[in-house]
């Protein structure tokens, strides 16, 4: 089983993928590849601002767009990548080859290489190419996941977080801690709003609190002006 990635010199390198999962960096190349234009998709490839790694990482669907930004919410990630790899192995029909759409690592170390879906089940050869890739990845110490969709409602509330997961909408430190204060214990998100401050300088910094983490809520159900909100780890 052999691996393809770009250097940082953006030569083309191949290596035995036994090794090189555990020395190269791969969250650090740069995609293999561009995601190509389809005629007909509601969504053409684009951009994702990471908060994660401060860095834009492209996507080519609206699966992945999604999941790229799922991804980016979760505080165990430390580094997140687009189509930084190509694996190459062998079966019984010839050569085989499979970019994974993201790789991304935790912070204690773990890789993981995943593959976004719109449908809930995979086809024939999906499930195989997936098989494949699992067993790859298992066989050096990596996870391997297909990623498909996604609840509308969770969705949709995370989606409305993510306009406000930019360091800018933090506030100053007084209004992040005034903010933390207003939310020890559980509230309602409009009272404590409006014990902060004025709510159009109050929301953005607890609309960031809630996309980092720093407070929480049932992403559940849909967001709204009595929804309980608390210190992550409080409630």
């Amino acid at each position: 089983m052999d691996v393809l990635f770009l250097a940082a010199d953006r030569t083309m390198e191949c290596s035995r993928w036994s090794v090189a999962a555990g020395e190269v960096v791969f969250e650090q190349c740069p995609p293999l590849r561009p995601f190509p234009v389809r005629k007909g998709k509601r969504l053409a490839p684009g951009w994702w601002w990471s908060s994660t790694t401060g860095r834009l990482v492209p996507y080519g669907s609206a699966a992945m767009r999604l999941h790229v930004m799922l991804l980016d919410r979760d505080s165990r990630i430390s580094s997140l990548a687009a189509r930084p790899l190509e694996l190459r192995w062998r079966d019984p029909s010839g050569v085989r080859a499979h970019v994974p759409q993201l790789m991304l690592r935790f912070g204690d170390g773990q890789a993981v290489l995943a593959d976004c879906t719109s449908r809930p089940e995979l086809s024939q050869r999906q499930r195989s190419l997936a098989s494949a890739v699992g067993h790859m990845c298992t066989a050096v110490g990596w996870r391997y996941w297909v990623l498909g969709p996604v609840d509308p409602v969770y969705r949709r509330n995370v989606t409305w977080l993510a306009g406000y997961r930019h360091p800018r909408h933090r506030g100053g430190q007084a209004l992040a801690a005034a903010v933390h204060e207003a939310f020890t214990e559980p509230a309602p998100l409009w009272e404590g709003v409006r014990r902060v401050g004025d709510p159009l300088v109050v929301l953005p910094a607890l609309f960031h609190a809630l996309w980092v983490g720093r407070l929480t809520g049932d992403l559940s159900v849909p967001m709204h002006e009595r929804m309980p909100v608390w210190v992550q780890g409080s409630g």
